[in-house]
């Protein structure tokens, strides 16, 4: 998955594996100190839990990533989508992981045994999602937009959008582009 958002999405795969690894240390840490505290020992279904999380998280940058690329298309700058994305994104990342956690709420009320780790496992891992992507991932795609050489096309992988972008933005469509090329 790594060298998936590193190839598509260029410097977003870069701040999208630093989101990831950083939410795989915090999840690590709060296991251990809910370990620590309470006694809380992760099994098997526990780590079945942690690893759908991982896939929820990964969800939320690429819905964030394809709204930004979704607002390029529309014309707007790199600078000028993020914050318009970001509102966009916000709302799904929201529904969907209190989609999950109502999910994983239910299942721990409902569930027994190695089921309920599962489920505890799979809320935490949805609460923490939240926290980095709101505290971690949106700002650095923030402050990226803001950086003139990490925003250039070529280094952010949005140039084909780019291109796409200012071409809707200046009247002239695809469709108009390829004919007169040929």
């Amino acid at each position: 998955m790594f060298v998936y958002c590193l190839a598509y999405y260029r410097m977003l795969g870069v701040l999208t594996v630093l989101s990831l690894v950083l939410s795989g240390a915090i999840v690590y840490a709060v296991l251990v100190l809910l370990g620590r505290w309470i006694g809380f020992t992760l099994d098997l279904a526990g780590v079945a839990g942690f690893i759908i999380a991982i896939g929820v998280t990964a969800d939320s940058f690429v819905v964030y990533f394809e709204r930004l690329k979704d607002e390029m298309r529309d014309g707007k700058s790199f600078r000028s989508a993020v914050p318009r994305a970001w509102a966009r994104a916000r709302r799904t990342i929201l529904a969907s992981d209190a989609i999950m956690f109502l999910c994983a709420a239910v299942l721990y009320v409902l569930a027994v045994g190695e089921v309920r780790g599962f489920a505890f496992t799979l809320g935490m891992s949805t609460v923490l999602d939240l926290i980095v992507v709101f505290l971690v991932t949106h700002p650095l795609v923030a402050m990226v937009a803001k950086s003139k050489k990490l925003s250039s096309p070529k280094l952010s992988g949005l140039g084909t959008v780019q291109r796409l972008g200012q071409q809707r933005r200046g009247g002239v469509h695809i469709s108009q582009t390829k004919t007169k090329g040929a």
